[in-house]
């Protein structure tokens, strides 16, 4: 039994900048395009409202694994609300339940979220990242898991060639 190929888009929430914001739509748009699942943190807000945007009116499915244990937060586009009640501790099963993890932008939780993939060997790409940003991640890993991107359809090319597709 095949399985769908999970894409886990992580970004800052209020604060998300404009840039980052317009990134993650276009992200989500070709990603339903590609016929893969959107995961991200699933709140109405930056970069998860954003993307999960993009691929759901784009007909893709979307997951959003929430922090809360009460809906209130979710955003409109989450096709899969997963209601955690854990906190921060849900950027674990953001990231394990991830093929490849997507960075948008840098938030507290956006990097928490970098670092458990790099520690569980998942392949990060950094989209739109600045060179100091990218420099400082890659010498925290060890296993050349981080690709960098400066467009949504760098993305898509990257994570076809990391799956082998």
């Amino acid at each position: 039994m095949a399985t769908k190929t999970i894409i886990g888009v992580m970004g800052p929430g209020e604060k998300a900048p404009p840039l980052y914001l317009q990134l993650a739509y276009q992200l989500g748009g070709l990603i339903a395009a590609a016929g893969w699942v959107t995961l991200c943190g699933g709140r109405n807000a930056g970069v998860m409202e954003a993307v999960s945007r993009g691929a759901h009116e784009h007909q893709g499915l979307t997951i959003g694994i929430l922090p809360d244990a009460h809906p209130d937060a979710v955003s409109p586009f989450i096709d899969i609300p997963v209601l955690t009640g854990m906190g921060s501790a849900r950027n674990n099963i953001n990231v394990l339940t991830s093929q490849v993890v997507v960075a948008c932008g840098m938030g507290a939780g956006t990097l928490s979220e970098i670092a458990l993939a790099i520690k569980a060997r998942k392949p990060v790409i950094l989209l739109g990242y600045p060179p100091e940003d990218i420099l400082f991640l890659q010498k925290i890993e060890a296993h050349n898991q981080i690709r960098q991107a400066e467009s949504a359809a760098e993305v898509i090319a990257i994570i076809k060639e990391i799956l082998n597709l």
